[in-house]
């Protein structure tokens, strides 16, 4: 019984111990069966404590699994527009990206594309005397758009602000080309007038498109000019690009005319000895009519400079406004003071070219000496250049470098009626009132002065001969003409006493006014 009972307990102990290691076999396997993927834990906490990696937005590089060319549709979204790349990230504050660089892809937003950038520097400083010569010198190293720059579609206001861009950098490339010619002062006027323009044409193109209008086009006048210089992000317009950039077609839309500035005012001051006196920019109605600097005396031009010197004007300065205008006075001063000298060396038999050429070379010198011997602020009269650099600077800007103007005779029309009415009227008298061809044509531009003219000689033949008041015997002979010839012959009537009237002025060697 015992023995029986002793077995018993061995076959329990044996069974219920076979049946743990059954159920840790089973155990076991299913904890294998579970071992496809393992965790690192120390790996996972030392990820967890660097928040870039562990973010749900990440900034990644597409460009390579990205065509630029590739139009994405409505899929692009429009970034928010910015003035300078500081403002967008970029790596270098203030600098465009250059042309020809890919588009740069910005952050994605949760569960949307890649935002695609087409940057822009926008918009342009003023031109000031100050940053003119960076204007023409860098003009290839500022970045330029071309069509190409943008997609198809989209884009709208960024296009707008390039193609203003486009504009300007064009037309400083016109003013700068003139520079050679125009000098330093008129350049600036024109390239400040481009600039204006294209301040103007952008707001003009921004406000008639229903999009957000650019801040500074809420203003007018003055505001407006200054908002957008101060917005500039390279407001000394130095170059930003590695290489020269390929230049566009020339714009249209812009034509310069150097008479309707005042040369030396276009500058913020007129002597670099007196930074603190503001010169007031004169009225555009003006035109500038002076022909500054003279050319330098040579010997194939001295015996021009000596036989047509009656021929050549002399100036006043009583005419001219009280503040603005100091440089145009200085420049007429020295021009008579130059006639002067040559006169005395063109009375002399011998020795005259040497002369005429120290004189000139001395009044110019003198010009370009302040009163209190402070340097003037024109180009030519840089203190890095020599003196013979400052010569030669001062004849290649010359109006009439081999006095050849005045050298053949002067083609009289009927527009220089308005310059010797006076004359006429007292010693010449026509036999006709010529006040309403003063009032009426004379103000008017020098392309429309001639054909008014012209008009007003027809009304008043149709009038001399129809009345029945006494005319002078040359009148009445033209009125015996036909319809047809009548006016012509009242013409050189006209003619003749202009004819007189011109030759009696120049013997009088009358001053003018350098303002017309």
């Amino acid at each position: 019984m015992r023995s029986a009972q002793g077995s018993s307990r061995a076959l329990l102990c044996s069974t219920a111990f076979l049946l743990v290691l059954l159920s840790s076999a089973s155990k076991d396997e299913r904890d294998l069966q579970q071992r496809d993927v393992t965790f690192d834990l120390d790996k996972i906490m030392q990820e967890m404590q660097q928040p870039d990696s562990f973010m749900l937005q990440k900034e990644v590089d597409l460009s390579d699994l990205f065509d630029p060319k590739v139009d994405f549709g409505e899929q692009v979204i429009v970034p928010e527009q910015y003035d300078t790349l500081s403002e967008r990230g970029g790596s270098r504050p203030g600098v465009m990206t250059p042309r020809g660089r890919r588009p740069s892809f910005g952050p994605r937003s949760f569960g949307g594309p890649p935002i695609l950038e087409y940057p822009v520097e926008f918009p342009l400083a003023r031109p000031s005397s100050d940053n003119l010569q960076a204007i023409c010198l860098h003009g290839d190293r500022r970045p330029s758009y071309p069509d190409s720059y943008f997609p198809a579609s989209g884009f709208g206001q960024q296009k707008r602000r390039a193609s203003a861009v486009n504009k300007a950098e064009s037309w400083f490339s016109t003013c700068c080309k003139g520079n050679e010619t125009w000098g330093r002062d008129v350049t600036l006027c024109c390239a400040t007038q481009a600039w204006e323009l294209s301040v103007e044409s952008f707001c003009e193109e921004d406000s008639s498109v229903k999009d957000r209008l650019y801040d500074c086009c809420r203003q007018t006048g003055r505001d407006r000019l200054n908002c957008f210089h101060n917005d500039a992000p390279n407001p000394n317009y130095e170059p930003t690009e590695e290489l020269p950039v390929p230049p566009l077609p020339s714009s249209a839309g812009f034509s310069f005319d150097p008479n309707t500035c005042q040369r030396t005012v276009m500058t913020p001051y007129s002597v670099r000895g007196n930074r603190r006196k503001k010169v007031k920019k004169p009225s555009t109605s003006q035109k500038v009519d002076i022909d500054f600097p003279p050319g330098r005396p040579t010997v194939d031009a001295i015996e021009s400079l000596c036989h047509n010197q009656k021929l050549r004007p002399l100036y006043t300065v009583k005419c001219l406004p009280g503040e603005g205008y100091e440089m145009l006075a200085r420049q007429a001063k020295t021009i008579n003071r130059i006639e002067k000298g040559f006169k005395q060396c063109c009375k002399k038999k011998q020795d005259v070219l040497n002369c005429a050429d120290q004189k000139w070379r001395l009044e110019l010198n003198r010009f370009c000496a302040g009163e209190n011997g402070e340097q003037v602020d024109f180009h030519c009269c840089s203190t890095s250049q020599t003196a013979q650099d400052r010569y030669n600077c001062f004849q290649s800007i010359s109006p009439d470098p081999h006095y050849n103007m005045t050298s053949a005779a002067e083609e009289l029309s009927l527009t220089k009626i308005c310059d010797t009415h006076k004359i006429i009227k007292k010693k010449f008298p026509v036999g006709f009132p010529l006040k309403s061809f003063m009032t009426q044509c004379c103000p008017l531009p020098d392309q429309d002065k001639t054909s008014c003219l012209e008009q007003k000689l027809k009304e008043t033949s149709d009038k001399l001969c129809s009345s029945k008041k006494a005319s002078p015997p040359a009148v009445r002979r033209c009125c015996r003409a036909s319809s047809e010839e009548a006016p012509q012959c009242i013409s050189k009537i006209l003619m003749d006493a202009v004819t007189k009237a011109t030759n009696v002025s120049r013997q009088k060697k009358k001053k003018r006014c350098p303002l017309s």
